[in-house]
């Protein structure tokens, strides 16, 4: 089978590269005259919120956009499919299509409550995006996405020590254009998309876009003898955004919401055996076997507005944005997987849960001014304020619901400045400070348990939890430039995660946990260049990190705990490299690999192994915990490789034809802590491809298209408590979509 897999990406692969001299041959004998040397379209970004060449930065930073980026969503996917898309990134989730957990260069978080930090920042449309709900609002209409690796502080504050996805969409602007995009496949998947926009006045222009993503339940429940009763979703959101520009001012208004009602993650009872981390003759992809769940129903809303004002003075900008999130919303699983006494496999009890997200609100505000048209000096600075609150209700089976309540505040002020040392030579520097204030209490304990009635369980009294913190973060790089086409950067930078509170634990009668602050001390070296002509893009950068008490989640053991704790210390080393080619006016392909190796260093630090029992633990033993010193930091591939490949043909007087393919593959990955035989994976691997026509006259196109184009199945995340629970990839989409462009 793994053969006949790897044949099937060898084929795939020289089908492409095949292609290009077949049919630049024929076109050789048809067209005689000669075409315009073509070069690669020039990549703009504002990782340093100021719009600069992607080779200028000193910074290493990968970019999608147009068809490379639309092509991962052609089934519907969620914000998940950037997962190893790029290197050095990786992305998933035990929440269904809510809650996603990015990491970047090793670094992430694989804590699964409602409340968790994470060290990637997500960012969109120049707001942050801190609870993990918000994090997965659906991608659509999307101008480009920015993944900028290593820590982000001076910039973008606390909680970036990872790095940061940036995404920003397509805004409004004088001219009409406007398109559709529709898409129905295999699993009763069907997806619109659209856009609309246009002037209004000759300062005022607008912008409106939607999506629908939809999939049919298409998993049964044997257990109920129900049919297709779950594994489906359907997702709605839309933005509404104003311009108005009169060259010295300008004022954006952004509003936007989405509505989500689907599945929550399937799990697997026994998905793998003792000794084993493959799937085994109790996985079967559209089966389960659940009694309780409620067939894992999951149902999120959300709205925000934001208004970014820019003000233009002689000699600098003055820009505020103003933003706020709300949400709520639930999920409700059948955790264990299973059916206990039953099976799939032995599984000691049920267990099932329900997570609820109440009342989110999160209000930032950001004070920038920022140079323009200094010659060799650039500036800016500012502050930003950040205010959120929120409760997370967990309700169990057996020890009924429990709520308890988060409240952050933070404020801060920055500021970077670069100067052009000689002719090749800028050095850039940046400051900043942050504090940090976070609020923890309990509301509700227990309410309706049943551990209540028999004794098992009481009302514990846990007193409210006040944590803050001030910390500095800062960079210096610097960015040689070789040639015209080609530079050297070096960087070293200090960041840190705030301090955090995890209380999911009060609901089965654990006390809350307090993870104090990590600071992340990075540095990295890299090489840009356009060569060939502009027809190669070559970056490459080498890093190393050390993360002073580290933040960590010990999820498992028996207890199914969720305790924050710190290490003494993580390391961080590895590269990446991206590149993209322009074989040739019909071939261009890309590829990226990353090498990341992480070490967790604290001589002492243990954690619970499987509370199972089932799982073949490999790390030393002491008092039946787990010693974890030298193992890898959780969810963090060794290697990340991608690559895409397009190839174009004209076809007829005014259109073409055009295959497409993408494949990405994840290597070595400890899933938890612990290492243990089971829980672990290694080889996983999903592609992708595209067929169809282009017709430029008429501005549309249509094309088959198919995601996870040979149907792995690839363990993505594992529950270790009761049994050896596993949650895995989507099943293979094919389908057909048609997009028209309007302008």
């Amino acid at each position: 089978m793994k053969t006949l897999k790897k044949a099937s990406i060898a084929l795939g692969v020289h089908a492409a590269l095949f292609a290009q001299f077949t049919f630049a041959q024929e076109q050789q004998d048809t067209e005689p005259k000669k075409k315009e040397a073509q070069v690669l379209e020039q990549i703009t970004v504002t990782a340093q919120k100021r719009t600069q060449s992607i080779q200028e930065v000193p910074i290493s930073i990968a970019a999608l956009s147009g068809e490379r980026f639309e092509n991962m969503f052609s089934a519907g996917d969620d914000v998940l499919a950037l997962a190893n898309r790029v290197p050095g990134l990786y992305a998933e989730s035990s929440n269904g299509r809510i809650a996603p957990r990015f990491y970047i260069r090793g670094l992430g978080n694989s804590d699964f409550d409602l409340a968790a930090s994470q060290p990637v920042s997500i960012v969109m449309d120049d707001v942050v995006m801190e609870n993990v709900i918000l994090k997965s609002f659906p991608l659509f209409d999307v101008e480009r996405v920015e993944v900028i690796r290593g820590p982000q502080g001076t910039l973008f504050g606390r909680n970036t020590t990872a790095g940061i996805i940036k995404f920003d969409t397509t805004k409004p602007r004088q001219d009409f254009d406007a398109f559709v995009e529709g898409a129905v496949g295999t699993y009763g998947t069907k997806n619109i998309e659209g856009a609309i926009g246009n002037g209004i006045t000759d300062d005022l222009s607008f912008r409106f876009s939607f999506i629908s993503q939809n999939r049919s339940d298409w998993i049964d429940n044997a257990y109920t003898d129900e049919n297709d009763v779950m594994g489906g979703h359907h997702e709605n959101a839309a933005r509404l955004q104003f311009l108005y520009d009169t060259g010295d001012f300008s004022a954006l208004l952004n509003v936007h919401a989405r509505d989500l009602e689907g599945t929550s993650s399937i799990f697997r009872a026994n998905g793998v055996s003792a000794g084993s981390n493959k799937l085994n003759e109790y996985y079967v992809r559209d089966k389960v076997f659940y009694n309780q769940g409620d067939n894992n129903p999951q149902e999120y809303q959300g709205s925000g507005a934001s208004l970014k004002l820019d003000f233009d003075f002689d000699g600098f900008t003055l820009t505020s944005i103003t933003a706020l999130e709300t949400a709520e919303g639930r999920g409700k699983g059948d955790i264990d997987g299973g059916v206990a006494g039953v099976g799939p496999g032995f599984i000691p009890f049920d267990a099932v849960t329900e997570d609820q997200l109440d009342d989110l609100e999160q209000f930032t505000q950001e004070i920038r001014f920022t140079s323009t048209g200094t010659e060799g000096y650039d500036w800016q600075f500012g502050a930003f304020y950040f205010d959120s609150s929120f409760g997370v209700t967990s309700i169990d089976g057996f020890f009924g619901a429990t709520t308890v309540y988060h409240d952050n505040n933070t404020w801060a002020v920055f500021g970077q400045s670069s100067y052009d040392v000689t002719e090749k030579l800028t050095v850039t520097g940046g400051i900043r400070y942050t504090y940090d204030e976070k609020d923890f209490r309990v509301g509700a304990q227990n309410v309706d348990g049943f551990a209540l009635v028999i004794g098992a369980a009481q009302i514990q009294d846990y007193e409210d939890i006040n944590v803050d913190d001030g910390q500095i973060s800062w960079e210096l790089a610097a960015n040689y430039n070789i040639t015209g086409d080609s530079s050297l950067f070096a960087r070293i930078a200090r960041g840190f995660r705030a301090q955090t509170i995890q209380g999911r634990d009060v609901a089965f009668e654990a006390p809350p946990s307090v993870a104090e602050a990590e600071t992340i001390d990075s540095i990295e070296f890299g090489f840009k260049s356009d060569l060939a002509d502009d027809t190669l893009r070559l970056n490459a950068a080498v890093f190393y990190y050390e993360i002073d008490d580290i933040q960590l989640s010990a999820i498992g053991g028996a207890t199914q705990g969720n305790q924050l704790i710190n290490a003494d210390l993580g390391v961080g080393k590895g590269f990446e490299v991206d590149l993209e080619y322009l074989v040739n006016d019909n071939l261009t392909v890309t590829a990226g690999y990353s090498y990341t190796h992480t070490e967790l260093k604290d001589q002492d630090l243990t954690v619970a192994p499987c509370g199972s029992g089932q799982c073949t633990v490999l790390d030393p033993m002491e008092d039946g915990l787990a010693l974890i010193n030298g193992n890898p930091f959780p969810q963090a591939p060794e290697d990340i490789f991608n690559f895409t490949a397009r190839y174009a043909t004209e076809w007829g007087d005014d259109g073409e034809f055009f295959v497409f393919t993408d494949w990405a593959y994840q290597g070595d990955t400890n899933l938890f802590l612990y290492e243990s035989a089971e829980f672990q994976t290694s080889g996983n691997f999903e592609g992708g491809l595209r067929i169809g026509y282009e017709n430029f006259s008429h501005d549309y196109t249509v094309a088959l298209f198919s995601r996870n184009i040979t149907n792995e199945n690839n363990i993505k995340g594992a529950i270790d408590f009761n049994n050896n629970t596993v949650f895995v990839n989507d099943p293979r989409i094919v389908g057909i979509e048609f997009r028209a462009n309007f302008y």
